[in-house]
């Protein structure tokens, strides 16, 4: 009996053991964040482009584009060139550009944006075939859509010539609300287009608890698989612009984001090794 009885207790022990060491293992996986990739707003301040975000798990590059304003990142497009061009094959090797969403072109100005939609969906069409050194796993559409731009409905033509898989950024500037916002891409975006969801945390637009219900109804409304945020790293500085959100601010911002795949706006720019650490640890 006290041999049986021995055998029983340790085999409860060791069960105990294991379910404390599940929970340790799931408590910190919670902890980590749960960072897809980075943005990347190519300038040139950042063409050199630096970083070691694969610490925070980062493994796909989402570079917003690679022709802005009439001048082209990337050799080889026919227009002119940036002064200093990045270094692509260094980023295709590194750990967090892994995967690439090539961004194609834009300019600066949303509302010149907005205003030459149909020049910029030619012009992306004749960036998509520039060849690069990276593995490109997706496209990118710079023109940022929102429920207040009435022509946004214009899009499925103009995008149609362009290469799969494909995503735009949506936001809600007009604060219709998650469902409305989801309903109203709905209406017209094309099923082989995702979303990049521009959580408006950093320009202090929403809270993010309140960014997740928005993940949500678009998830909700698109599926799973067309849904993805970008998490606003920065945050409105004293003076005018922006400067890096804090750790402490980016925590948890990040944590109500669970199990939806995250983007860190910009790379660059925002997320530098201090934060880096700091969230990484």
């Amino acid at each position: 009996m006290s041999r049986l009885l021995k055998t029983s207790l340790a085999v409860l022990l060791l069960g105990a053991l294991g379910v404390a060491v599940d929970a340790l293992y799931e408590l910190g996986e919670g902890l980590r964040p749960n960072i897809a990739g980075i943005v990347w707003q190519p300038d040139n301040a950042t063409v050199g482009i630096q970083g070691e975000w694969q610490k925070l798990g980062a493994h796909e590059l989402l570079v917003q584009w690679t022709a802005v304003d009439g001048q082209a990142f990337v050799p080889g497009s026919g227009l002119p060139e940036v002064p200093v061009m990045p270094d692509w094959a260094r980023i295709a090797n590194e750990p967090w550009a892994q995967d690439v969403i090539v961004g194609l072109a834009g300019f600066f100005s949303e509302n010149r944006s907005r205003d030459n939609i149909e020049e910029l969906a030619v012009l992306s069409e004749r960036m998509a075939k520039v060849k690069t050194p990276l593995n490109v796993t997706g496209w990118y559409f710079p023109a940022e859509v929102d429920p207040s731009w009435s022509r946004a409905k214009e899009l499925p033509a103009l995008l149609a010539r362009l290469p799969r898989p494909l995503w735009i950024s949506v936001y809600d500037g007009a604060n219709i609300g998650p469902q409305a916002t989801a309903a109203w891409l709905k209406t017209w975006l094309p099923d082989d287009i995702g979303v990049f969801f521009q959580d408006g945390v950093g320009v202090y637009a929403r809270t993010a608890p309140v960014a997740r219900t928005y993940a949500d109804a678009l998830r909700k409304s698109l599926g799973e698989k067309r849904v993805k945020i970008i998490v606003e790293a920065f945050r409105p500085q004293v003076g005018g612009g922006f400067r890096p959100a804090t750790v402490a601010e980016l925590k948890p911002q990040i944590a109500a984001y669970k199990s939806y795949p995250l983007y860190l706006f910009d790379g660059p720019h925002y997320v530098t090794p201090e934060v880096v650490e700091g969230l990484a640890r």
